[in-house]
């Protein structure tokens, strides 16, 4: 019967882990090839009171590469430096956020004696898969299905939140929206109105000019 019953519990997880993969926060690792001269930029729309977290470090193949170090900058949406480096081949930042935008991280080249570029990881995690789950684990003392259904619930936590964001984001579109298409329908209602007036006093004065010279 207890086989039974964890066999229905994980069946109705899948479809929630199928959801919270598409809508809750998680992580991305990637590779940056990064010019000689000039930055490379990557960015990330994310929400408020969320926990960022991410670890960069210079791809070396080569003596030369090795000694070649990369400059880092981080920003807010609102144009706050929350992480600036120069001169290292290896680095980490993390921060929660306190404003709803796009979070940029920008790297160049700094070392000055680099005619090629080089090649950057990024891993980048954000919210759930930023958090430490083993301290989580030892802390609260939880391992196996119990853990996982933590993290479940975690990331369900995290859906809610983002669909709440989401929402009032789309509240705040549709509000500007609104005073957009109101806005224009009053220009288009005062364009009228002064081409009517423009009109009737144009022939007015026509009137008047034909008049003048007897030709009505």
């Amino acid at each position: 019967m207890r086989r039974g019953r964890v066999v229905i519990l994980r069946l109705a997880v899948v479809p929630l882990l199928l959801l919270s993969l598409l809508l809750a926060p998680g992580a991305a690792a990637v590779w940056l090839n990064l010019p000689a001269s000039g930055a490379k930029c990557v960015s990330e729309e994310i929400q408020p009171n969320v926990v960022v977290l991410a670890n960069y470090a210079v791809a070396s193949d080569g003596d030369d590469i090795a000694r070649q170090t990369i400059a880092a900058k981080v920003t807010s949406p609102y144009g706050n430096t929350l992480h600036n480096q120069e001169h290292v081949s290896a680095g980490q930042f993390a921060f929660t956020t306190t404003e709803a935008g796009s979070y940029v991280a920008c790297f160049w080249i700094d070392s000055g004696n680099s005619d090629v570029g080089l090649s950057v990881s990024l891993d980048w995690k954000i919210g759930i898969a930023a958090k430490d789950w083993d301290s989580v684990a030892k802390k609260d003392k939880i391992e196996g299905v119990e853990l996982e259904l933590t993290k479940l619930e975690a990331e369900v936590q995290a859906i809610h939140a983002n669909l709440l964001y989401l929402k009032s984001r789309e509240a705040l579109m549709r509000e500007v929206s609104e005073r957009t298409n109101a806005r224009v329908a009053l220009f288009s209602i005062l364009s009228l109105g002064v081409c009517i007036i423009v009109s009737i006093l144009q022939s007015w004065h026509l009137k008047s000019y034909f008049r003048k010279k007897k030709l009505i």
